[in-house]
């Protein structure tokens, strides 16, 4: 037999669910979006058996078949759409076997739709640890669908599941009893709107009733017809569906009564509620955080420094070596201070972008993520969010466009919006690079109070002022956009797990090469512009600083070093990049910055670590030296035409408090009209984003100078 099958993986979050879908597909995955929404469609290939290969579909986690978010509807309408191209013949549901109980509900949900069903029990190992035994045959006998243990973290049970999966293909199972009686709720009239609706159940045709107005695959005529029907009948959605969930859950316990056994229910505490005490206090939980942070920000300066200061005199000595061997002329000029030195600002920060990956993925494979934001709630709501808010927030330190997208999961519809438009405000791993050169730059390297870090301090310093800010402008939003909606924060609190270092490992390595290729590609691209623009100048204006300096050089042959420096700077000026610096150097001046500076601010806009790049092209284009210096070395010598330096602590803290709150980054407002479909909220964004940006970019110049 040589068919196609389709499986859809569902399941409660943190569950176990995507760990079990890249555990079928491995690499054959991809990402797309579902029909007319922006939420995440992964999908991918399995071969189940050598006759069977199957389409998997990983659908949005979810908690009940009643959906409160984007990403819950979207599982409802594959599930309940008959002409869904991406309707399963098969679902996999996956159990959290700790908390059976309430997976339990959603299982029996999903097997009243009448799609062939088979159970993964998950977490075993937590289920033991709390002394709760599971007859997984017997719950398979009172449950009537397949019934297995799993655990795809270390690829256990996965065979057996594929066994069952072509057990199911291989025979047309029989149509499954109803797990409780519908018609006992409704009336005998809910069959005749299986008819109506076109659905296969009559628990089916109870959720078109209930949410037929906002189903978008029921037309017009069938909207009449079901409207009519239900007020035929008094159909009252909220008492029956209370009553549903109550007569489900005594059939539950009944089925656990048979099936599960508890050691000791009064006396077991799990280790997780004991950590918990401590991580979730009031106080200590709240200092515990702060100081997770603090460790985080130290290592990225301490850990780093390393590998960064091997990376800048591998790139030196190559320099020297290679500018030793290849003739003079525009082709090693290129070479030098186009690729060379637009390579090395890409590599000298991989392994600080490494190290914050590291520390995040470590945060959440312990299951210590999901606490910031039960600690953090107070504050969110505190500026018109709730806790579900800090997820996007946590991960828009890593990238702001998939933690926007992270927003989905937000039911409320204002708080989603106002979380959007201020994620963009925490510092990401894009800024890690500008902040590093430039405290490196400006702070000095030492301790305060005999251990601390004073560099690893201001770092913290940044990432904490832009998470304030963000809670600010929320508070502000709050106040300006008016709703009637009210939201809860409701949340499950994984286990506490020891990270999986291999996992941690290969993050760390994945990111590192996502930053090499991706951003490098922009980097090196914007480096190589960079060096033509800076390298070339209307002709009249370059032959006349050629002209000017010929005849210098022949007056003063004793100052020749500092002449051919003078030179090598006057060009870059009269170059095009340089007359696009001068252009909005007035606009900037007020800040500290210079036109060099304002090159960068342009071309960053692409992505904000493009700074280090354009920055590394054009100090090498206008440095006529033969040394090889690092680019620290080169900025930190930079001087204005009166001979003060350009990077004062002044100009310094300027740009960074610039780099802090400015929307330097076009895929982020991609993602943001993608989210909002529309581009009047990304224009508000760059907007105010830009205004804050520059207002306490000038603050802090004027006070520092």
């Amino acid at each position: 037999m040589a068919s196609t099958f389709t499986i859809a993986l569902v399941g409660n979050p943190n569950s176990g669910k995507s760990s079990l879908f890249n555990a079928l597909t491995g690499l054959n995955q991809k990402v797309g979006n579902f029909p007319g929404v922006t939420v995440d469609k992964k999908t991918g290939v399995a071969k189940i058996s050598e006759n069977l290969s199957a389409h998997i579909i990983d659908l949005p986690g979810t908690y009940s078949l009643y959906p409160k978010s984007a990403d819950e509807q979207v599982t409802y309408e594959v599930l309940l759409n008959q002409q869904s191209a991406d309707r399963p013949n098969l679902i996999v549901v996956i159990a959290d076997a700790s908390n059976l109980k309430r997976n339990l509900l959603f299982c029996s949900q999903i097997m009243d739709l009448k799609i062939p069903v088979v159970i993964a029990l998950t977490m075993m190992d937590i289920a033991e640890r709390k002394g709760i035994s599971i007859n997984t045959s017997g719950l398979e006998k009172s449950l009537g669908v397949p019934v297995l243990a799993i655990n795809p973290r270390k690829d256990k049970g996965i065979g057996q599941l594929k066994k069952a999966m072509v057990a199911v293909a291989e025979k047309k199972p029989a149509v499954l009893p109803d797990f409780i009686s519908i018609e006992s709720l409704t009336g005998a009239w809910i069959h005749e709107l299986t008819h109506v609706t076109l659905q296969d159940s009559n628990y089916a045709a109870l959720h078109v009733a209930c949410n037929f107005k906002e189903l978008k695959y029921i037309n017009a005529a069938q909207r009449i017809g079901i409207g009519a029907l239900i007020g035929e009948n008094a159909f009252q959605k909220t008492k029956v569906q209370a009553e549903e969930i109550m007569l489900r859950y005594r059939k539950i316990d009944a089925i656990m009564a048979q099936n599960v056994v508890v050691e000791n229910p009064e006396q077991k505490v799990a280790a997780s509620d004991k950590i918990d005490k401590v991580l979730l206090h009031p106080v200590w939980g709240n200092v515990i955080l702060l100081s997770v942070l603090f460790i985080l920000f130290q290592s990225i300066f301490w850990l780093a420094r390393y590998p960064m200061d091997w990376i800048q005199q591998l790139f030196a000595h190559g320099g020297d070596l290679l500018g030793s061997v290849i003739p003079d002329g525009m082709w090693k000029d290129l070479l030098l201070n186009g690729l060379l030195a637009g390579i090395s600002g890409i590599m000298v920060f991989v392994p600080q972008i490494m190290i914050l990956f590291g520390f995040i993925t470590v945060l959440e494979d312990t299951g210590y993520m999901a606490r910031i934001s039960f600690l953090t709630d107070r504050i969110m709501r505190s500026a018109g969010l709730n806790g579900r808010s800090v997820m996007p927030l946590i991960s828009g330190m890593a990238c702001a466009v998939p933690a926007i997208m992270a927003a989905r999961t937000i039911q409320n519809k204002k708080e989603r919006l106002i979380t959007i438009l201020v994620t963009p405000l925490m510092s990401c791993s894009a800024r890690l690079p500008v902040y590093t050169m430039l405290i490196a730059l400006v702070i000095p390297n030492k301790a305060v109070a005999g251990i601390f870090n004073l560099q690893g301090l201001v770092l913290m310093g940044l990432y904490l002022l832009g998470f304030f800010m963000a809670l600010i402008v929320a508070k502000v939003m709050d106040l300006l956009i008016s709703t009637k909606e009210r939201s809860y924060f409701l949340m499950e609190l994984p286990v506490y797990r020891s990270p999986r270092w291999k996992n941690v490992g290969i993050t760390m390595v994945e990111k590192g090469k996502i930053f090499i290729k991706d951003v490098g590609k922009i980097i090196i691209i914007l480096s190589l512009v960079l060096w033509v623009l800076a390298s070339f100048g209307p002709p009249g204006a370059m032959q006349k600083v050629e002209e000017q300096y010929a005849v210098l050089l022949k007056q003063h042959p004793d100052q020749q070093n500092q002449l051919q420096h003078e030179k090598a700077t006057a060009k870059l000026e009269h170059s095009f990049a340089g007359l696009m610096g001068k252009g909005i150097e007035p606009l900037i001046r007020p800040l500290g910055y210079d036109w060099k500076i304002g090159i960068a601010l342009i071309t960053s806009f692409a992505a904000r670590e493009v700074f280090v790049g354009t920055m590394a092209t054009l100090y090498s284009v206008g440095d006529a030296s033969t040394e090889m210096k690092t680019l620290e070395q080169k900025m930190r010598d930079a001087r204005r035409s009166d001979g003060t330096p350009v990077y004062t602590l002044a100009a310094g803290l300027s740009l960074l408090i610039f780099y802090v709150f400015a929307m330097q980054c076009m895929s982020t407002m991609a993602i943001v009209k993608r989210e909002t479909r529309s581009w009047k909220y990304p224009l508000i964004q760059f907007a105010y984003m830009l205004g804050l940006a520059y207002g306490a970019a000038f603050i802090v110049f004027t006070i520092f100078k």
